[in-house]
């Protein structure tokens, strides 16, 4: 089964920006659709955005405008480009495919505080 590793995670301060990197370690090219899922200290696993392998996006309502999930299937990667963000956003973030069938990965941290 594929691998997932995220990266990219770090602390930022409100406003600021990060750019989260997942690395599969096979093909995702036949994955319909990935998605990036986030959870926050003493909260349910939440999805925030999915893909499809056409490019049709989706964004969690919170997300909107500020979140831009990306994928390169030739890299066997998946992006999510984080932008204005809030104190709200810090979480642990992973992706998977959607829904998620594949085993979790570590996840990367987000943490926004001033």
């Amino acid at each position: 089964q594929v691998q997932l590793v995220e990266s990219g995670g770090g602390l930022v301060q409100p406003g600021g920006s990060l750019r989260l990197s997942c690395a599969a370690s096979g093909s995702i090219s036949s994955i319909f659709a990935m998605g990036w899922y986030r959870q926050a200290p003493g909260k349910q696993r939440e999805v925030v955005a999915i893909i499809t392998n056409g490019g049709t996006t989706n964004y969690a309502d919170s997300v909107k405008g500020r979140f831009t999930i990306s994928r390169d299937n030739a890299k066997k990667r998946v992006y999510l480009q984080m932008n204005s963000l809030k104190s709200e956003d810090t979480a642990v973030y992973y992706c998977n495919q959607s829904p998620p069938l594949l085993h979790w990965g570590q996840g990367t941290q987000v943490t926004v505080s001033s």
